[in-house]
């Protein structure tokens, strides 16, 4: 499909009118794979086979893509795809058939590789669909997989294997999939009800992580706790963010569970970042017409200190729906947005273009640097997730209720497009690793030692050589689900017989509590140039 005259004028138009960038920019190069994939890519989840389940919802009519061979959805006349895989090789897609609507919903990829996904809207309220990627599969749906309805919610896989679905809208509790039994509780959690702002919310799709220990931090509006799901108990209640500012649904801004270094078979600590959102009264506001700025802050906080405090950050760019993703050097990449406005239907402004890089480990007021922009705004309903090149794919942006390309301020954004942070420009090529053992779907068990071997063409620091894991996340309405990075504890890397051929030995995660089983994505990085990833299973 060709660009059209509308398409190029309206993303000229927003470049030059809308959106205020800084004037210097550090890095990073950006891609468009495909101008139309047919949906707005509302929610993504990298696969283990390295293509892409994307959906949007089923209620606004007919998408840009058909279902194949002429099927349309039962008792309807749609006969067009809400659902798409992407084949990152063959930079193709598929269209693949849901059946009830997946509107705002969530999911987990299970250790088997599959992605299930739980709730939405409507008819999809209490849906279990489950999606296992070959050349001819589709989705498959459990009618009443849920206990209650669930819509916003945010799931994780856990050390046994189940995923918990916590929240959604009017909904203040938290259940498992797969169920143990029929009868298995829906226990409440009063915490939603207590950072739930009357009227407004600011607690859907809150953010959960999983603590070393086993136990869920969840933080939702502007606090967080530590929680026992299995016994229903909170067993630490966080500070209040400074500021008191709301950061989740719809004022929304996005969080990352910061690396877990792994020493002496535990990790010692444990940090959260949070950046971006919505003033209190944005929302409000922005229904009347008035988009007031983005916050332009971020907290930090190490979860595991006895007495732990916040330390607020200011980013160079304001923005709320902005995504935040773990790269396999451990930065974070802080991506789409805007920066006036809220989460909804035409609630937002001023998309921001450019991209942020924030370096966890750098001082205290010079961990952020502003990359290069895009073209494309990528504001409400738009997502992005790590592949396994270390690119970054980028999708969606629909801020309206329907799809709408012309005569609106932000169209409806059916392309596909790439970010290469500057870890992928040509000039670092010599110091890029790459991993030629072990082989692709190993099998890593918890505690053993792995000794992984990589060649790298140019010259090598031994002492700048590390490996890291990389669960891949299912993203949406800005927040990736079940994200987490592992830097595996392990001595320096050796040469070893053959030319630029080297081993670093190192030792697999300890627990599922460290690692939930299943698949992941492992790197060796070299003085911050990550290899290409290999999938490897853990068990």
């Amino acid at each position: 499909m060709a660009f059209s005259t509308s398409f190029v004028y309206h993303h000229l138009l927003f470049f030059f009118l809308y959106v205020a960038q800084p004037s210097i920019a550090a890095g990073g190069s950006w891609s468009v794979l495909l101008p139309s994939i047919g949906i707005s890519a509302m929610h993504m989840q990298l696969l283990p086979n390295d293509r892409v389940v994307m959906y949007d919802r089923t209620d606004f009519g007919i998408s840009n893509i058909s279902l194949p061979e002429g099927k349309c959805r039962p008792n309807s006349t749609d006969c067009s795809a809400h659902s798409v895989e992407y084949n990152v090789a063959s930079n193709t897609v598929r269209p693949l058939m849901v059946l009830t609507n997946v509107w705002c919903s969530s999911g987990t990829l299970m250790p088997d590789g599959s992605l299930v996904q739980t709730g939405g809207f409507a008819d999809g309220y209490r849906v279990v669909r489950t999606y296992k990627s070959c050349d001819s599969c589709d989705w498959q749906e459990v009618p009443n997989g849920m206990s209650k309805s669930r819509w916003y919610a945010s799931n994780h896989i856990l050390p046994d294997g189940r995923q918990i679905v916590i929240g959604g809208r009017n909904a203040f509790s938290y259940e498992f999939y797969p169920k143990m039994s029929a009868t298995e509780s829906t226990p409440s959690l009063p915490f939603l009800v207590q950072t739930n702002d009357p009227q407004v919310e600011n607690n859907l799709y809150p953010f959960v992580f999983l603590y070393p220990d086993g136990n869920l931090f969840i933080f939702a509006n502007n606090r967080a706790i530590l929680f026992d799901y299995s016994k229903n108990l909170v067993l630490k209640t966080y500070p209040t963010m400074p500021g008191g500012q709301p950061r989740n649904y719809p004022s929304t801004g996005s969080a990352v569970l910061l690396p877990l270094r792994i020493k002496g078979e535990t990790v010692n600590e444990v940090e959260v970042l949070v950046c971006g959102g919505a003033p209190k009264g944005a929302f409000v506001n922005a229904n009347k017409g008035i988009f007031d700025g983005a916050l332009d802050t971020c907290g930090r906080i190490k979860i595991s200190d006895p007495n732990p405090e916040w330390v607020m950050e200011t980013m160079p760019l304001a923005r709320v729906m902005g995504d935040m993703l773990l790269l396999p050097n451990g930065h974070v990449l802080i991506i789409n947005g805007a920066s006036a406005g809220v989460a909804g239907w035409e609630l937002g402004r001023n998309p921001v273009l450019s991209p942020v890089a924030y370096r966890p480990d750098n001082q205290l007021g010079s961990r952020f640097e502003v990359q290069n922009p895009s073209t494309i705004p990528r504001v409400y309903h738009s997502t992005a997730v790590l592949l396994r090149d270390g690119r970054v794919l980028v999708g969606g942006s629909n801020p309206h209720d329907k799809y709408e390309f012309t005569n609106v301020l932000y169209p409806t954004e059916l392309s596909l497009e790439t970010f290469s942070p500057s870890y992928l420009d040509s000039n670092s090529s010599g110091l890029r690793p790459s991993i030629t053992l072990p082989v692709t779907n190993s099998i890593i068990r918890y505690g053993k030692q792995l000794v992984i071997v990589f060649t790298v063409p140019g010259v090598v620091d031994l002492s700048s050589v590390s490996v890291t894991m990389v669960a891949p996340s299912f993203n949406t309405h800005s927040f990736s689900m079940n994200q987490r990075l592992l830097v595996l504890e392990g001595g320096n890397a050796s040469k070893i017989i053959g030319r630029s051929r080297y081993q670093v030995v190192v030792r697999a995660p300890p627990s599922g509590n460290i690692a939930p089983k299943g698949n992941y994505l492992l790197f060796v990085v070299h003085k911050e140039i990550p290899s290409p990833g290999v999938w490897v299973q853990m068990q």
